[in-house]
């Protein structure tokens, strides 16, 4: 009888831990579908672009998930997961100034500052030139600017922008008050949070 109740125990003890390897399968399916979803429809589809005069000004909403995605890469999901609960609240918009004939904006004619102090402008005081409106009208500065300079190879500018403590279910207007170019003040609504494409 002894023998029998042990055998029990131990059959409940591998039902257990069975059980638990697949609901943890199960969770790791679903993680991998939910980011294979996210990389499959890619963040340029959060792409919006306004043109004033001659130079076009593009903003591109980078979900967190997908930046994690591309740093950390897709080995260990639940350790993306857990990252992005952890900064869930942040946001990275990628900002590119484009001038239609592919001439260096940075240069004379284009710039209200001179290349030097341009360069400058873009690496350290670009961000006082952004903020974000979320739909609750609460305002929210620039935390920094990566600039990505190319060393006039590519025909555009692009900066990284960083914003902290918006809802990531928010629906947010990036707004650029242009003190470079002297383009005036450029708004960009985000429609959507997520945005669902059928292929």
């Amino acid at each position: 009888m002894k023998v029998l109740s042990n055998y029990l125990a131990l059959l409940f003890i591998v039902v257990l831990i069975s059980c638990k390897k697949e609901t943890v399968g199960e969770d790791d399916s679903d993680l991998r579908s939910r980011y294979f979803q996210l990389e499959k429809i890619g963040w340029k589809s959060k792409l919006f672009t306004q043109k004033v005069d001659d130079i076009s000004f593009t903003a591109i909403d980078i979900p967190i998930q997908y930046y994690l995605l591309k740093d950390r890469g897709t080995e260990n999901l639940f350790e993306i997961d857990s990252l992005y609960e952890q900064n869930k609240m942040e946001r990275v918009i990628e900002f590119t100034f484009q001038q239609d004939d592919e001439k260096d904006l940075l240069g004379k004619g284009f710039s209200l500052l001179p290349y030097d102090k341009t360069i400058e402008y873009m690496s350290f005081k670009l961000n006082d030139d952004f903020y974000i409106v979320t739909s609750k009208n609460d305002t929210i500065a620039c935390n920094g600017v990566s600039y990505e300079r190319n060393y006039k190879i590519a025909p555009f500018q692009k900066v990284l922008l960083f914003f902290s403590k918006i809802d990531p279910n928010d629906k947010i207007q990036l707004v650029y008050k242009d003190r470079l170019f002297g383009k005036g003040t450029i708004k960009f609504r985000f429609k959507d949070t997520y945005t669902q494409i059928d292929l």
